[in-house]
């Protein structure tokens, strides 16, 4: 049997301590353990802004309101599709920014282009591979009950493409529907990449506005997202901040009503502009009372009618019960007035 007396073990080393017991480091020893991180750079000025991680949300009452009508429309149109029970949900309404955004789609996955046309610009909407596999196993037949079998290693095909191109065809009509009430608006599906890469819409740094839904097919599913750069969402930006359907923001109609019928009561002079003629200053001065002044105008020439030196109208002279009137040829819109 052996003993540990008979073996001369080393003692551990001891680190050297201070008065109050504490091991002591120099900073060679902190940089050993922790690397060597270097003088902390602070940025300014305009690449302090460009690169800041922090995201002004403004938040857009009115979008929040189509994505649910859109979460309504879409699980309808997807039932018709599959003949399943399909339930969709909305996830999010958030701001970020595009770079952030594609950066985080995992692959495989698909990511479609639209356009919309009124505006004449893009967007894209992102279908992760759950979602993927489950709507081609639903399209083709698939008897369901558990999670698709998803192959890996491989790029999709043209039928999987054109499956699923058939699920965002229905999902943006659905959105179009129901920004209707905003705005009527009218969505293409141009095209649909595999790689986010090559559907980059947007600079890295360009906030938009992302909507994320989620599809659940008898145990099956995932995730879409629809993105929406601010300068897309620019011509409707004042709709989408009303906080709800229909806001008219700075106006009343009492107000309105009442205004527009004072001004109709308004009483405003008008001229009648017989005709000019440019004369010298000498020969203005040298007038006398009861002198002529020739104008190029017939008895049968139309003459303006101007109220704060605007012409409204033109009119011809003539007389009624004794008194010099005038009637209009046309509306003061310009429009051609019939003879009475």
């Amino acid at each position: 049997m052996i003993e540990l007396e008979d073996f001369d073990l080393p003692e551990p080393p001891v680190a050297p301590l201070g008065e109050m017991g504490d091991a002591k480091f120099d900073q060679a020893d902190i940089d050993a353990l922790f690397g060597d991180v270097g003088p902390l750079v602070r940025k300014a000025g305009m690449r302090a802004v460009v690169e800041s991680r922090v995201i002004s949300h403004e938040r857009m009452p009115m979008l929040e309101v189509v994505c649910d009508r859109v979460v309504r429309a879409f699980a309808s149109s997807m039932r018709n599709l599959t003949s399943d029970a399909i339930e969709v949900s909305l996830e999010e309404v958030t701001s970020a920014r595009f770079g952030e955004f594609m950066n985080r789609v995992a692959l495989p996955a698909m990511v479609g282009v639209f356009k919309v046309r009124e505006w004449e610009s893009y967007g894209i909407v992102t279908v992760e591979s759950g979602l993927i596999y489950a709507v081609v196993d639903a399209l083709l037949g698939g008897r369901g009950g558990g999670p698709p079998t998803m192959i890996d290693g491989r790029a999709f095909t043209t039928i999987e493409t054109r499956l699923v191109s058939r699920m965002l065809e229905l999902a943006l009509n659905d959105f179009a529907d129901a920004f209707a009430p905003i705005e009527p608006i009218t969505i293409e599906l141009e095209r649909v990449e595999t790689n986010p890469r090559f559907a980059a819409i947007a600079g890295s740094s360009n906030i938009c506005a992302t909507s994320t839904f989620r599809v659940d097919m008898d145990g099956r599913g995932g995730h879409f997202s629809l993105v929406f750069p601010y300068a897309t969402l620019e011509p409707v930006r004042d709709k989408l901040l009303q906080r709800f359907m229909g806001e008219k923001s700075g106006r009343d109609s009492i107000w309105e009503a009442h205004m527009a019928s004072e001004i109709r009561k308004t009483s405003v002079a008008v001229g009648v502009l017989l005709g000019e003629r440019a004369m010298p200053i000498a020969d203005l001065n040298a007038l006398a009372v009861g002198q002529t002044i020739a104008l190029n105008r017939d008895p049968d020439d139309p003459l303006d009618i101007a109220c704060g030196g605007v012409v409204l109208a033109q009119a011809q002279i003539g007389q009624r019960s004794g008194r010099i009137a005038v009637r209009l040829v046309n509306n003061v819109s310009g429009e051609k007035r019939g003879k009475a």
